[in-house]
């Protein structure tokens, strides 16, 4: 009961449980029910595909093998690599090199601005030979021998498409199954799914990185890494370039460890008390993440000490191994990160945007690359952890096989 400013001298009651349900908006709500709706609604799809009480005579369908992964690493090529000149040969461009690709071969495919008012479109062959690699025979190019090397621990699919031509729609309809932000991303269900491992290091870890000649003008979005419409502890957590990885890792000066933590007690009480009263799933993040920052102070410079490396692990990845940025050096962290339990890593490396450049620098990205990711690769295996890891080499959309500085496709 509390006194009325407009009715002084009388006593009004005040229903507190519906002034506080009033504050509370439609996300707030899903947000702190999601588990009773959102396992209903898990029960009824599963129930409806047989998945729920199978028994021998109704065999579950899902998942029709025994599922191996417990943790991805993505190592995103930004800006398109020509998949002509590297993964997919085609004799026949050496055949037909200079003339016009048949109007049967090329049919409605779908162009980019920059081709769409072509005229022409003259065939243009591998700028580099392919070799054979592997007691598979896989066929690629000479300008990949490190990953080459790999070839019989590869899968390597030639037959995704996508309708996206431009850079942006094609990385978000990669990353989060639809060309318009807004979706949660890969690693954010995965986060969402599956947890963490790790006590002391974010279950999702973002880096990017850059071409040496900062040739390649892509910009990488945060929501190729975010939460979507899940909390927000769901995105991704992307290490900086230079300095350290995360921000205020080091304390103030003056500020000890044993104050930031008492601190950190203290507005951790304050949150869960607003989380008790409104159930917003943000303020969850908020005490989740404070809590795990503390954690970072620790576990992040261990992560970045290399002086427990081998000097041969280190030179696999190449002379910019230890050079924090590059995409080397996020390929050693990667591992590293793996190794302590992180669920999910995103290497988002920028410098495949080759057009009239072609020539030149699709082969420097493959000197860049083609070691560390081979190294990345080889390192796990020799760990162990290749069999329990998906590894994804990929990128938004391919090339043509027409035209000298291969427009999109």
């Amino acid at each position: 009961m509390k006194p009325s400013p407009v009715n002084e001298g009388k006593a009004i009651m005040t229903d507190y449980l519906e002034e506080n349900a009033a504050r509370v908006n439609r996300r707030q709500f899903f947000g702190s029910a999601a588990n009773g709706i959102g396992m209903a609604a898990l029960a009824f799809l599963l129930n409806r595909e047989g998945v729920l009480g199978a028994t021998p005579s109704a065999p579950s369908v899902f998942p029709h093998f025994a599922p191996k992964a417990k943790r991805v690493v993505v190592l995103w090529q930004g800006g398109a690599p020509s998949h002509v000149d590297l993964f997919d040969e085609k004799p026949m461009l050496k055949v037909m090199a200079g003339k016009d690709i048949p109007d049967s071969v090329r049919g409605t495919t779908r162009l980019s601005t920059m081709s769409a008012s072509y005229k022409k479109w003259p065939c243009v062959p591998a700028i580099k030979p392919y070799r054979t690699y592997g007691q598979c025979g896989i066929r690629m190019s000479e300008m990949l021998p490190n990953i080459g090397r790999l070839a019989d621990d590869l899968c390597l699919v030639r037959s995704m498409h996508t309708e996206a031509v431009n850079h942006a729609p094609g990385v978000t309809f990669f990353m989060t199954g639809a060309q318009v932000p807004g979706r949660p991303s890969l690693g954010a269900w995965l986060s969402y799914g599956l947890g963490n491992e790790s006590d002391n290091l974010p279950t999702f870890v973002v880096m990017t990185s850059s071409d040496k000649g900062k040739t390649c003008g892509q910009l990488f979005f945060d929501y190729y890494w975010g939460n979507g419409f899940l909390p927000s502890r769901y995105q991704g957590v992307r290490f900086r370039k230079s300095g350290e990885p995360v921000p205020y890792l080091t304390n103030p000066p003056g500020v000890s460890m044993a104050g930031r933590r008492a601190l950190l007690n203290d507005i951790a009480a304050m949150n869960a008390a607003h989380l008790a009263d409104y159930g917003d799933p943000e303020t969850d993040t908020r005490i989740r993440q404070y809590e795990m920052a503390f954690r970072m102070q620790t576990s992040i410079p261990d992560l970045m000490n290399f002086s427990g490396e081998s000097p041969a692990v280190i030179g696999r990845y190449g002379p910019d191994a230890l050079k924090q940025g590059t995409y080397a050096n996020n390929c050693l962290v990667a591992r590293r990160l793996l190794e302590r339990g992180v669920r999910f890593v995103q290497l988002m490396h920028s410098g495949w945007d080759q057009h009239s450049n072609l020539f030149t620098q699709l082969e420097q990205q493959c000197i860049d690359t083609d070691a560390p990711s081979a190294a990345l690769v080889q390192d796990l295996k020799e760990r162990g952890m290749l069999d329990d890891t998906l590894v994804i080499w990929g990128s938004e959309f391919g090339r043509t096989p027409f035209e000298i500085g291969r427009a999109h496709v």
